[in-house]
């Protein structure tokens, strides 16, 4: 049993797989059984995962290319108030893999290979109930988050990708997904290339007092 603060330490969001390395079913459902014990609310468990490989993952893959190619993602604006941190971010990824920030060309290319789960062979999509309210999202949220953490204890790679949830009828015709599911986010998972740069970005973090406030009185 590896130790949770180093599971938690040593996380990266990986972007990019070996595509020659399937990744067993074993480890997937040890991971998902312990994902399933997070917490949501009056414990609705109100996560809904979808996970692709094989010629699954392949069509989905090339339907979504192809309205990347033509179409602009259903994705919402980052908010100002994010803004510095999505700069920041951007310019340390792009950065480690060579691609200067005036080079929409290649910044385009990289944004493409997001949409094929950066070689994983092994893609989730990750749903929730269309009615249910924000409380159902942290639920969803811890879900994750203990699913990419048990995921890191057995050696696989992650990255949780919401370019992917910007074709959600893509998605949703690929895979015959229900419209009752709002689709989320997409989960890139696999085997890292462990020597490439991106893969080993130490992404910083906002000081406590930024995010946490004590209140004693």
């Amino acid at each position: 049993m590896a130790d949770l603060c180093e599971v938690v330490r040593t996380r990266r969001s990986i972007r990019l797989y070996h595509t020659d390395r399937p990744v067993p079913r074993e480890p997937v459902i040890e991971a998902l059984e312990l994902a399933m014990r997070a917490p949501s609310s009056a414990n609705g468990q109100p996560w809904h995962l979808v996970l692709v490989s094989g010629a699954a993952r392949q069509r989905l893959v090339e339907n979504l290319l192809e309205a990347a190619r033509t179409r602009r993602p259903e994705i919402p604006p980052c908010p100002a108030a994010l803004q510095d941190d999505h700069f920041a971010l951007g310019a340390q990824v792009y950065g480690s893999f060579g691609v200067a920030r005036e080079d929409h060309e290649a910044r385009r290319k990289a944004q493409l290979f997001g949409w094929q789960f950066y070689g994983a062979p092994l893609g989730g999509i990750v749903c929730m109930r269309r009615e249910l309210r924000h409380i159902d999202s942290i639920g969803v949220g811890a879900f994750l988050q203990t699913f990419l953490l048990a995921l890191t204890e057995r050696g696989l790679g992650t990255c949780v990708e919401m370019l992917i949830a910007g074709f959600p009828d893509v998605i949703r015709r690929t895979l015959k997904i229900a419209d009752e599911y709002e689709i989320l986010c997409g989960v890139a998972i696999g085997y890292p290339v462990v020597e490439l740069p991106a893969n080993n970005l130490h992404i910083p973090r906002h000081s406590l007092d930024r995010n946490v406030v004590f209140i004693d009185h």
